[in-house]
């Protein structure tokens, strides 16, 4: 019982950010039919994603993933909240299974370059800098392994004003990030990852993003 009440305590704390703001600057960045407004990097490997079930889908998890794969939108986005829902799944056996919501970043030399929020055992929660600096800081795992269904469907939040970052997997805060090098970005694109080593499969639905305004 009382896991139960942490829990339901948890889930609404994190829908708090939300609701403060309201949804009228809320909209859909995936039309549940087409892949419309997202782009595949590498082009030539965009035959790898497909919508399934109103399901956003990278993999099928048997093929094995050669390289990184990522689809990424049209639009860039600067201070926001991002929400979605995910499932990742995979035999480990195969190699690494991962993948990760980029934010915030670009395009640079054909590499997916910026903020992401990871996805996967060992890096759950974590905030990644892809083909920058690396892992900038871990997920906090404490409350969230209680909660965390490791091949189910599991939420996330990305919240990002300023320089200040917050990831919520779940309803559950796994980081807050402060970023002190001004010449990074503050606006980018959005994008998932199809990570390679293993034969991942990656299921992404329900992906919405709020405009956060100055005030």
């Amino acid at each position: 019982m009382n896991i139960i009440l942490v829990s339901l305590v948890i889930l609404i704390s994190g829908t708090l950010p939300v609701l403060g703001q309201g949804f009228e600057n809320t909209r859909s960045v995936f039309d549940g039919k087409t892949m419309k407004g997202w782009h595949a990097l590498p082009e030539k490997n965009r035959s790898l994603w497909k919508v399934q079930d109103s399901v956003l889908v990278g993999g099928d998890g048997v093929l094995n993933i050669a390289e990184n794969n990522y689809l990424y939108t049209t639009d860039n986005f600067e201070d926001f909240e991002f929400r979605c829902l995910f499932r990742l799944t995979g035999d480990s056996k195969t190699g690494l299974i991962n993948s990760g919501i980029q934010y915030r970043s670009r395009i640079i030399n054909g590499n997916m370059v910026g903020y992401q929020a990871d996805i996967g055992n060992g890096y759950w929660g974590d905030i990644y800098d892809e083909h920058r600096r690396g892992k900038l800081v871990g997920g906090d795992l404490q409350t969230l392994k209680h909660l965390l269904r490791e091949d189910g469907w599991n939420s996330y939040i990305i919240r990002v004003k300023g320089d200040f970052h917050e990831l919520y997997i779940n309803g559950v805060k796994t980081n807050e990030y402060q970023e002190k090098d001004s010449s990074v970005p503050k606006s980018g694109l959005i994008g998932i990852q199809l990570h390679s080593g293993g034969n991942a499969k990656i299921e992404f639905r329900d992906l919405t993003i709020t405009h956060i305004s100055e005030n």
